[in-house]
């Protein structure tokens, strides 16, 4: 039953959850399965609240809520059954769902819903199903517990299992304690049955000694007798044993002889028996029960043996017992003859059978004891086996297990990393993918804003951007910066320093946009000022504290430093140990000397007593330093944390240090990480290389001036290791070799035969093993994560590392390892070997370039050197006077440097000596500078200053230049904004199309008959010369406010303002480089005044300050003012005459509205160049006034020197005195002519040599500070001049671009204007063409005229008035085509009949008659084709038979569907779909459906698709017949009483199941009842075929056919048959297994059925259906109970509906075309018929 049920839940149904027998329980335990079933007979309205849960809330949620229904239903259902079914008790829920399906079984015949069977059911009983509702739901609650229950039921087993467990587990203890209390007992036993054994053994010792001591019996002779007797006895039992053998023998031949002839008489009884016997036999299966006794023959047979050997065996037994019996009394016959002897003979045989028998025992339990023993022993072997060999077993596979998991753990974290790192690489790429597409976007920007000419220093911003990887858009506004500012505008600060910093250094190095022009790349300066450098570099030395040298000579070891790393298991111990065999080398391990550490601490081991100790820290300095750190280690390993670096660093290089110098050290795997590296080498080099490496940045910062001497680059330390070398192994290899390790050291352990040494073993295994497996991940993760880092590290600056391949044998990675080790050695002395030759080289070329002692120089040299160095002075100024037009230095006083120049003119006339070599130049590389001693107080001072300077000067030219950049920007959208808003200006709307629109109004208004009369078409030529002289106005109008609108644009301040503004930007660097060059001059004044032992002049002149240009017009007093301000140049338009520069810029005609531009620009131009002379003018005079003031001072100087040197002694003074004669007079002459007299009056004085000596070096290092001060003023005045010649050229280029492109922009504007006013003009001139081409030829213009500023079109989208209305297209009209009955007709014939009789059957005389009426009576009706008018009464009775139903009556609507011919007969296969179609579109399977749902499901054909819409708007539509064919078959069939009208579509497709084989159509009918396709089993050949849905009959197509073309058809059909024959052959097993009812049977066999005629005398006429009491009769010969359906293939089996099948004609459609063609063939023959004659037919 479970199973019929889960085919009808499953198959029928299709629930939601599959359902087998066995968990059918289980399944419908929750109560939503029931409730599914219910809902899908629509009985459960709320299903929605069911839930699947399987908690007791949901349960009891469900089955409250099936209750009622299911009492609707009268199922018997109550809480037990609930709690049954809850409960999943065997049966309970099979047994609802029966009565459940029989109870929806019923429910389903009698077709009434859920609602309806509630509203049918008593008001009482209602209300008394709702009190049982709530008491059943309240009853339910207490027998199901609740949800809480449950789960404290799960709990509670759970704990009682493992309450359950723990008991085992006590149980188990219990039972091994008993075990070993009985091992213990049973030890105990072992000893004291020893402890027996040895008392024994003395006790026997003892006897033995006893025996000794009596004397020996000889031993009588033997008797024959007695032998004789007991030979006797042995024949006799020999001989019984043979009897009894025999007797066996017997037995078992007699036993064989009745098995044999027991079998004989069995074979001869089978074989005497009759074929009747044979065949019960062989329906009984005689062969098991001859089997069966064959067996209980062998059992009986095996039984008997059994005996008979157990027999034996007690005949043997007692034949045993028997002879010991005799034995035993021979024995004591023995002994009592013996014993007849004297009696001491007696006691002491006594004493020896006593002795005897002790000894028997004795052996006898020994041997007991011993075997015991040894099974013991074994067993305890065997089982020691077997548990170890389980141990193993399970090891390995948790060993495997292990390895796995590892395995997974490893995979696992290597993907988490590549998925790391793919993250990390993906956000990277996306931030550049970002960036690129700002940049892309931001070019774009710019691309519309410059009109595709981007300025090369933006693009070149941009890339530096997108290079450092800074957004590209502006992220925040950083013109107000909080006191925290946010993420967004950090990174904008950091936005502008980078290009602020890049600006700065174009700048400074002269690159990129101040690139130097062509006129003055030939005069570059020097690039660096090397005096300054020296003199700063010698500052900043001064004022840092003094460093401390080591005087320690260096040590060259030509010892082997090195490093072996890599992963875990990568072989790094192995190959150092086999390394250590071959070379003398000390291998440091971290973790050993961890360990050793810790164990001098724990061995307390302390300092030699040689080594000095205070006696404060005696207590904890007692200990070394490896002890110390021993216990600063196991302090931190005790708290559970790691070492940290710096510790374990310290107790490497403590154990270094502990090695001979010259002794070879590698270390085993460290350092592990880039911290371990840092603090290692700096430890073993005293130097940190990220240290030095930032100080070298710092000190490549750009600074002002470099010492040259002392910038070069300090080379990086070497590094602490010779050499490093990466075993690489994959992290698959590092596993599995730990696997491979751990194997064996598991099989090693495994067999141990000691059990103390596997003890030790397992323990040790124990210690290494887990922190091994648990580390090995970590450990290649933590490797993998350092050593990029370490290996950026050993890479630089020099490459030490070396890769080798780990995943080699051992031989081979020991062999590359010792080969590196011996190549590395070499490298080493070989390297050392070269420092010591170097050394040797310096020290002899140290010993080579000793100077010899210096002379006295002679005292005219420092006069040449002054007048050497006079000489180049003025050869280097002229270039930094820059290159002025006119030739001269501008506003130069002839001053000290003009002195300058022409005071070598008179030292000309000494011919220079021709051996002294050309006095070297300041700050060139042979220029000896000058270092004398300075104050303390100077450094500290000027340090500060020289920075002040140097950041101030850099600040403000980052900040100017900041703003040039800033300003290009919002020129380019200022120009960008002026040219959109102009255009948008020109496009701005206007009224033109108002006037056209109400001229083209009043143009197509005129009346028709004035179109062709001339004075309209003057008047109207006219109007169109007034429209275009208005549409002209406008445009003139718009031109000149357009025009006014650029002018307005080009008299804005803006370009103005703009020019001021980056003239002042220009000055501003102007200025910062006249103030730099200021404070550089104060500084080298206050330095080698400083050095000449000088108070430093107190400047009190105020410095140069660059006037910048006023942009506003307020008045601002000078006393307010820290910068001068000067007003704008105005040139006026007459004054001012273009320049060719300016020509080119304003090329083309003359346009004045730009001559202000032209002119203020011009202005600006000589601003600029104003203010670049002014700024070189002051430094020139800056410059000659320091050499000016040095002159005074020398002068001042040399006077009282003059009387000191007048000596007659030396003859070289007085050439000395000759040539600083001349300039001291012309500086007399010119500064203060009251000098002369005191020198004059100088009295003469002598001196000493020593005196003179000393007195000439000052002079010489007088001369030396003045040339290299000079010289390094005269450096800083060349430079500044070339900067400020390239602000001035950088300035007039920025403002010349400036102009240029405003002049651009505005020339642009005047050509947008000009293009569009001819454009609107021309569009005008269009407008007219149009309008007066439409006046000349006399027509309306239709569509609208458009003209919209300088568009002019004709809008064929728009008409001004409406076209002239199309003539309507006359309806379809369906044309008789081969004598087919149109659908009209077809209507005609259907009203009648219905009308004559509504149920469709009518007598056959009334159809021939109603028929007959038509065709004679057809007075303009049309009823018929004209083919039909043909047709006789004999041919319409012929007609009628072949439509007659049992020989009486007709079915109008049959023969109504065959004149509706052609149509497509349908297959059985679109019947059936056409069938489902309907039944999916009843949704109530009523069986009917109105006129919506029929066309909704559609026939098996539609309507025309091709039908071609002809051209001719006044030519018809093609008639659709096949579309009107399906609306006239619903009229056809419906029943039109019921409101709206039903059509049974059933019945219809029964109709449409005719075939022109009727048997076919039969089994096409059942097929349509059923559903189903029905199988048909063919017995002979038939005539006739199935036509397909493309094939059309039609009862007049044809009529000429000839006998080729019969012939060819009936081919045709037979091969159509044979076709169908083929594919019936293939019919399944399981075909025809549908059951078909009764009422189905009579609805396909309809033999008669009720008639209502329109006749007076058929109208009560009733008959029923004559195959019904036989249909009857064929159920009840096939047993069928209460007439239930039955099977289609066992009801297709019987003779009766075979032979109704065959004979059963209503189902053929009848072949009307033979009628037809007769009537056709006589009319030919005689002509027409007259309706009068077709009335004397019908008489």
């Amino acid at each position: 039953m479970s199973e019929i049920l889960c085919q009808w839940l499953n198959q029928e149904l299709k629930v939601s959850r599959t359902v087998s027998p066995k968990s059918f329980a289980k399944a419908f335990s929750t109560g939503y399965l029931i409730g599914e079933v219910l809902h899908k007979f629509e009985l459960q309205g709320d299903f929605s609240e069911f839930s699947e849960s399987r908690t007791s809330t949901a349960k009891l949620n469900n089955f409250s809520r099936l209750e009622p229904t299911l009492h609707l239903l009268g199922v018997q259902f109550d809480q037990n059954v609930a709690q049954s079914i809850i409960t999943e008790q065997p049966g309970a829920a099979t047994k609802l769902l029966y009565q459940l399906y029989i109870a929806l079984q019923r429910k389903k015949k009698s077709g009434l819903t859920g609602l309806e069977m509630q509203t049918m059911q008593p008001l009482t009983n209602l209300r008394l199903q709702n009190m049982r509702s709530e008491a059943f739901r309240e009853r339910l609650k207490i027998l199901i517990p609740r949800q809480t229950d449950f789960n404290l039921m799960r709990v509670t087993y759970r704990f009682q299992e493992k309450y359950r467990r723990m008991r085992e587990d006590v149980d188990r203890v219990h039972s091994e304690k008993l075990e070993r209390m009985q091992k213990l007992s049973e030890e105990q036993r072992c000893f004291n049955i020893e402890k027996q054994r040895l008392s024994r053994r003395r006790q026997n010792e003892i006897m033995a000694q006893i025996q000794a001591a009596i004397i020996q019996i000889p031993k009588p002779a033997s008797n024959h007798t007695l032998k004789a007797l007991e030979a006797q006895k042995m024949m006799k039992k020999k001989k019984g044993a043979e009897d009894v053998a025999n007797e066996i023998k017997k037995f078992e031949a007699l036993i064989k002889k009745d098995l044999q002839a027991k079998e004989s008489a069995s074979k001869t009884s089978v074989d005497t028996t009759g074929p009747m016997t044979t065949d019960l036999l062989n329906t009984y299966s005689d062969d098991d029960y001859i089997k069966k006794i064959q067996k209980r023959l062998e059992e009986d047979a095996f039984a008997r043996e059994q005996r008979e050997k157990r027999r034996r065996r007690l005949l043997m037994d007692q034949l045993i017992a028997h002879e010991a019996q005799e034995e035993a009394y021979r024995e004591e016959q023995l002994i009592n003859r013996l014993m007849r002897q004297s009696q001491q003979e007696r006691r002491i045989a006594v004493q020896l059978m006593h002795v005897r028998h002790e000894k028997d025992v004795l052996w006898q339990n020994r041997i007991f004891r011993e075997k015991q023993y040894e099974e013991r022993r074994l067993k305890d072997f065997q089982d020691a086996l077997d548990r170890e060999a389980a141990l193993a077993k399970q090891a390995k596979i948790d060993f495997e297990e292990q390895i796995l998991r590892e395995k997974e753990i490893h995979e696992q974290i290597a993907v988490e990393r590549a998925q790391a790192r793919y993250k990390k690489h993906y956000a990277v790429c996306a931030e550049i993918l970002d960036q690129i597409l700002d940049l892309s976007t931001k070019v774009a920007d710019y691309r519309m804003l410059t009109n595709n000419l981007i300025p090369h220093k933006m693009m070149h911003d941009w890339k530096e951007l997108f290079f450092n990887g800074k957004p590209i858009y502006e992220q925040a506004s950083i013109k107000q910066i909080a006191a925290k500012p946010t993420e967004e505008q950090l990174i904008e600060l950091e936005k502008r320093d980078l290009l602020d910093s890049n600006d700065y250094d174009d700048y400074k190095n002269m690159v990129g946009e101040w690139a130097l022009p062509e006129e003055m790349a030939e005069n570059l300066p020097p690039s660096n000022n090397c005096i300054l450098g020296h003199v700063l570099h010698r500052l900043v030395e001064k004022s840092l504290p003094p460093q401390v040298e080591s005087t320690e000579p260096e040590l060259l070891s030509s010892s082997v430093k090195g490093c072996v790393l890599g992963k875990t298991f990568s072989g790094k111990t192995t190959t150092l140990k086999s390394l250590q065999k071959d070379f003398p080398v000390k291998i440091l391990s971290i973790d050993t000397l961890v360990q050793e550490a810790i164990q001098a601490y724990h061995d307390n081991e302390k300092v030699s007593e040689a080594s000095s100790i205070p006696q404060e820290d005696r207590k904890e300095d007692q200990l070394t330093v490896r002890a110390q750190l021993g216990a600063k280690s196991e302090q931190l390993l005790k708290k559970g944390k790691s070492i940290p670096d710096m510790l374990l660093v310290n107790i490497m290089v403590n154990a270094i240090n502990g090695i001979p110098v010259n002794q070879n050290w590698i270390l085993d795997g460290f350092p592990m990480t880039l911290n371990q590296a840092q603090l290692l080498e700096e430890t073993l080099t005293g130097c940190n290389r990220y240290l030095m490496e930032a100080e070298g940045k710092a000190a490549q910062i750009s600074t002002l001036a470099v010492d040259p001497t002392t910038s070069k680059e300090v080379p990086l330390p070497s590094s602490a290791f010779d050499f490093v070398i990466l075993l690489d192994i994959s992290d698959n290899s590092s596993l599995s070799r730990m696997n491979d390790v751990m194997a064996e050291e598991f099989s090693r352990v495994i067999s141990h035969e000691d059990t103390s040494e596997h003890a030790a073993a397992e323990s040790q295994h124990v210690d290494v093993d887990p922190n091994l497996r648990d580390q090995i991940q970590h450990r290649i993760i933590g490797f993998l994560d350092n050593w990029p880092l370490l290996e950026q590290w050993f890479s630089e600056p020099e490459n030490i590392l070396i890769r080798i391949n780990a995943e080699i044998d051992k031989n081979s990675l020991c062999q590359k390892v010792k080969e590196i080790f011996a190549t590395e050695i070499m490298k080493k002395k070989n390297k050392v070997e070269k420092r010591l030759e170097e050394k040797e080289a310096e020290k002899k070329a140290a010993s080579l370039a000793e100077p010899p002692p210096p002379t006295p120089p002679l005292p005219p040299e420092p006069e040449k050197e002054k007048e050497t160095h006079q000489q180049r002075d003025p050869s280097k100024t002229p270039p930094a006077k820059g290159k002025p037009q006119s030739g001269s230095p501008k506003g130069k006083p002839p001053g000290g440097k003009v002195q300058v120049k022409k005071s070598p003119v008179g030292s000309t006339d000494i011919p220079p000596t021709p051996v002294a070599p050309p006095p070297p130049k300041p700050g060139s590389e042979e220029w000896v500078y000058v270092n004398e001693p300075i104050p303390e107080e100077i450094p500290s001072f000027l340090v500060p200053y020289w920075e002040l300077i140097e950041n101030s000067y850099i600040n403000t030219i980052k900040t100017i230049l900041r703003h040039l950049r800033e300003d290009q920007h919002e020129v380019l959208k200022y120009l960008y904004e002026i040219t959109t808003s102009f255009q948008e200006f020109l496009r701005r709307p206007d009224h033109k199309q108002d006037f056209v629109a109400q001229w083209q109004a009043d143009f197509n208004s005129f009346p028709d008959d004035l179109w062709e009369d001339e004075e309209t078409k003057a008047e109207l030529h006219q109007r169109v010369n007034d429209l275009r002289d208005r549409l002209w106005d406008i445009c003139d109008a718009r031109k000149e406010e357009a025009e006014q609108e650029r002018l307005d644009i080009i008299n804005e301040s803006w370009l103005q303002d703009s020019l001021g503004i980056t003239m002042n930007h220009f000055f501003s660097l102007m200025q910062a480089e006249l103030n730099r060059f200021q404070d550089t001059k104060k500084l080298l004044q206050d330095y080698y005044r400083a050095m000449e032992r000088k108070i430093p002049i107190d400047d009190s002149k105020r410095f140069t300050r660059i006037p910048l240009i006023r942009l506003d017009s307020k008045d601002i007093s000078e006393n307010q003012l820290r910068i001068p301000l000067v007003p704008r140049i105005s040139i006026s338009p007459e004054t001012g005459v273009p320049r060719p520069k300016l020509k080119a810029i304003l090329k083309g005609k003359i346009d004045y509205s730009l001559e202000n531009v032209q002119t203020n620009f011009e202005a600006d131009e000589r601003l600029v160049m104003d203010t670049w002379q002014q700024a070189s003018l002051a430094i020139s005079n800056m410059v000659a006034a320091e050499i000016h003031q040095r002159l005074i001072e020398e002068d001042k100087e040399n006077q009282p020197a003059e009387s000191k040197e007048k000596s007659p002694q030396m003859s070289t003074n007085k050439k000395g005195k000759k040539e600083n004669e001349p300039p001291k007079n012309k500086k007399e002459d010119k500064h203060g002519k009251g000098k002369s007299p005191p020198v004059a009056e100088a009295a003469p004085v002598v001196f000493t040599a020593e005196e003179i000596a000393e007195i000439e070096k000052k002079n010489e290092l007088r001369l030396r500070i003045k040339e290299e001060h000079l010289a390094a003023l005269q450096f800083e005045e060349i430079a500044t001049q070339f900067r400020l010649e390239l602000i001035k050229s950088k300035a007039l280029s920025v403002l010349e671009d400036l102009i240029t492109k405003v002049v651009d922009i505005y020339k642009l504007m005047e050509k947008w204007l000009g293009e569009r006013y001819l454009n609107e003009m021309s569009s005008v001139e269009k407008l007219t063409e149009v309008a007066r081409y439409h006046i000349e030829t006399a027509t309306k213009i239709q569509n609208e005229l458009y003209l919209n500023q300088e568009d002019f079109f004709i809008n064929g989208d728009i008409k001004v008035f409406p076209d002239p209305p199309l003539p309507k297209r006359p309806p379809p009209v369906e044309k008789e085509e081969d004598g087919t009955l149109t659908i009209e007709q077809l209507d005609n014939l259907r009203d009648q009949f219905l009308d004559m009789a509504p149920k469709g059957i009518i007598g056959s005389k009334a159809f021939t008659d109603i028929l007959l009426d038509l065709m004679t009576l057809n007075l303009g009706t049309n009823n018929f084709p004209s083919s039909w008018m043909h047709l006789t009464q004999p041919e319409l009775q012929e007609l009628t038979y072949l439509l007659i139903v049992n020989s009486e009556f007709v079915d109008w609507r049959k023969f109504l569907l065959v004149t509706a011919l052609p149509w497509p007969i349908p297959l059985e296969e679109e019947l059936l779909e056409t069938l489902q179609r309907f039944k999916a579109v009843d949704e109530e399977q009523m069986g009917t459906v109105t006129f919506e749902q029929y066309m909704q499901a559609g026939l098996w054909f539609t309507g025309d698709e091709d039908i071609k819409i002809p051209e001719n708007p006044l030519e018809p539509l093609p008639y659709n017949r096949q579309v009107h064919l399906i609306e006239f078959f619903f009229r056809l069939f419906a029943d039109y009483e019921m409101d709206p009208p039903q059509l049974d579509y059933t019945q219809m497709l029964l109709y449409f199941a005719c075939h022109p084989d009727p048997v076919e159509g039969v089994y096409r009918a059942l097929s349509v009842a059923i559903g189903t396709h029905i199988f048909r089993k063919v017995e002979g050949p038939v005539m006739t075929a199935e036509k397909t849905s493309s094939t059309d009959l039609s009862p007049v197509e044809g009529y000429v056919e000839t006998e080729e073309n019969a012939e060819r058809e009936k081919r045709e059909f037979a091969e159509e048959k044979e076709e169908r024959d083929q594919k019936e052959v293939d019919i399944p097993e399981n075909a025809n297994t549908e059951k078909i009812s009764m009422e189905t049977l009579l609805r396909v066999f309809r033999g008669g059925s009720e008639v209502k005629d329109a006749n007076r005398f058929t109208s009560h006429l009733k008959r029923e259906n004559i195959y019904a009491e036989s249909f009857m009769k064929v159920f009840q010969e096939l047993e069928t109970k209460d007439l239930e359906p039955i099977e289609v293939a066992v009801l297709l089996k019987h003779p009766f509906i075979q032979d109704l099948i065959a004979n059963y004609p209503d189902y053929k459609i009848p072949d009307i075309k033979m009628i037809l063609q007769r009537s056709v063939h006589v009319a030919g023959s005689d002509g027409e018929r007259s309706p009068s004659r077709l009335t004397e037919e019908k008489k």
